[in-house]
């Protein structure tokens, strides 16, 4: 049985601990509220976003072209970016992600690198990395999908690549967030094209207003992409700090249980001593 030095030394490393996990989960508390509000207020635009250039897309002449919607092959070749924390701590997120990532693993991708934690597992199968960015740990704001969007218009406009996927965290709640892989280009047409929309005026016409319509949902998708993956980080952290400080308040609780046991033998063998001792000394 361990001595009651040890014990009061493990006791203070379990509070230690408790400290630290406490306190990062209330960092990844206040984030999460400001980025939960950001992800699901720009849900809605973006989601409309997409329904109206799909469907003015669907309505458009057959001699209509654009880079984003063209259907040829011929690199054979994809690009997948890949959203990933910087920081660790965060549960399964990474795992998850990665797992999700080995499903679709091929020579045949090229990889842009968003995240400090997938780089460091990727590279390692030697994958061609064409980019790599940090995710940062605060909330991204609407600059950061430009060298991103650069990027992909050099691979894809260029006929480097058939088609650019996206790998990121998608925010269902606080306690579920999923990994998922979304192809963005070129831009799928809906089976069924809206048929009796609400009325629409555009000014100027369709043909002219459809490119600049069309690279504005690229960023949009990019930039939602972008805050599901943080608000799912600051969620799966927050969650993966409170069972960490609930195991280690167990912990103290257990360890205070068993000193409180020892320091008890302790007490009681002193006392039987000195009983012993006093019999002792009354039968001389």
């Amino acid at each position: 049985m361990a001595s009651t030095i040890t014990l009061k030394r493990r006791i203070k490393t379990a509070q230690n601990v408790s400290k630290t996990t406490k306190a990062m989960q209330m960092i990844s508390a206040s984030k999460l509220k400001r980025a939960q509000d950001a992800t699901l207020s720009s849900r809605p635009y973006v989601e409309r976003l997409t329904s109206i250039a799909k469907n003015l897309i669907g309505k458009m002449d057959r001699d209509f072209y654009h880079p984003y919607i063209r259907k040829e092959k011929n690199a054979n070749k994809t690009l997948l970016l890949v959203f990933s924390p910087d920081k660790g701590l965060s549960g399964g997120l990474v795992t998850n992600l990665l797992r999700e990532y080995f499903k679709i693993d091929s020579p045949n991708l090229k990889l842009v690198i968003i995240g400090n934690k997938a780089e460091k597992n990727i590279t390692r199968i030697g994958r061609d990395v064409v980019a790599k960015f940090p995710f940062g740990t605060t909330l991204p704001k609407f600059d950061v999908i430009y060298p991103i969007t650069k990027i992909i218009d050099e691979y894809f406009l260029e006929k480097k690549v058939d088609d650019v996927q996206i790998l990121f965290t998608y925010f269902d709640n606080v306690f579920t967030q999923k990994p998922r892989v979304q192809t963005i280009l070129p831009i799928e047409l809906p089976e069924e094209i809206e048929k009796n929309p609400p009325f629409q005026l555009f000014e100027p016409k369709v043909t002219e207003i459809l490119p600049s319509l069309l690279r504005h949902y690229l960023e949009m998708i990019l930039y939602q992409y972008t805050l599901e993956s943080f608000v799912s980080e600051q969620a799966s952290r927050m969650i993966a700090m409170q069972n960490a400080t609930d195991n280690a308040k167990e912990i103290i609780n257990i360890l205070t249980l068993e000193y409180n046991k020892v320091r008890q033998e302790k007490i009681t063998n002193e006392i039987l001593d000195i009983g012993s001792a006093a019999s002792n000394m009354t039968n001389e």
